[in-house]
């Protein structure tokens, strides 16, 4: 697990996550499963469409999230 990704839910999170912290998120996992911290021009198009794609999914994922015992 890529140490600089935080837990996004609450109550971890105290507010709803902000699209700039599941993009960076998306951007973590990204570099960590790819091994690349910034990718070379050629591989620049697929490395953002998959830091998109995650995004989207891990926001669709927190979205869905039902959290027994939360206080909200």
């Amino acid at each position: 697990m890529c140490r600089s990704i935080k837990t996004l839910r609450p109550p971890v999170l105290p507010e709803e996550a902000t699209e700039d912290e599941i993009r960076a998120a998306a951007l973590q996992y990204v570099r960590k499963v790819s091994g690349f911290r910034a990718p070379a021009a050629h591989n620049r198009e697929v490395f953002e469409r998959a830091v998109e794609t995650i995004a989207a999914a891990t926001g669709e994922l927190l979205a869905g999230l039902e959290v027994r015992g939360s206080r909200t």
